[in-house]
């Protein structure tokens, strides 16, 4: 069974594409393209479900269509529609994961001064600043993911050690 903490989300699938069982699949993270792995996770009902990639093509820089194994009509490539696409960390390198800000998300950030500051959560892109959306104690902090404030990423362990500069936090 694959678990929450194994994955991270890199898109969602948006619609059929045509009736052979492509589906349209918007992603925030083309680590699919860059790292050898023959599989995407889907979140169905609930459950990390792996299925193999037959084929794939670009339609944009965020946007491409799949084909998976098994599914071979737009009947069974609708039941995908609006479901969340996940790539597994294991497959990636200390350097992939540095191309990928939601591959921190079940990170726990620690900073040399306020310490423990939570768990990462999220990870919101949609503005320009990318942010951390860090859960503690039922509260949420936001904490801007630049490569200047994390100084020491522990994989293994699953903790970004950072240093906040002053005032930030308030």
């Amino acid at each position: 069974m694959i678990k929450r903490e194994e994955v991270f989300k890199i898109g969602v699938i948006n619609k059929p594409h045509g009736v052979k069982g492509e589906v349209s699949f918007t992603f925030t993270d083309d680590i699919f393209d860059r790292v050898d792995c023959d599989y995407l996770i889907l979140l169905l009902d609930g459950i990390f479900v792996p299925f193999f990639i037959e084929e794939y093509r670009f339609r944009s820089d965020n946007a491409a269509l799949v084909k998976f194994e098994g599914i071979d009509t737009a009947e069974k490539a609708r039941m995908f529609t609006n479901v969340e696409v996940f790539f597994p960390s294991k497959y990636m390198d200390e350097e992939d994961a540095m191309g990928s800000w939601n591959f921190f998300v079940g990170f726990t950030v620690i900073d040399e001064i306020h310490g423990n500051l939570g768990q990462i959560v999220a990870v919101d892109d949609s503005t320009m600043n990318v942010l951390f959306v860090i859960e503690k104690d039922g509260e949420e902090v936001l904490l801007p993911a630049h490569e200047e404030f994390l100084k020491n990423i522990d994989a293994k362990g699953k903790i970004v050690y950072a240093q906040i500069p002053e005032g930030l936090l308030e």
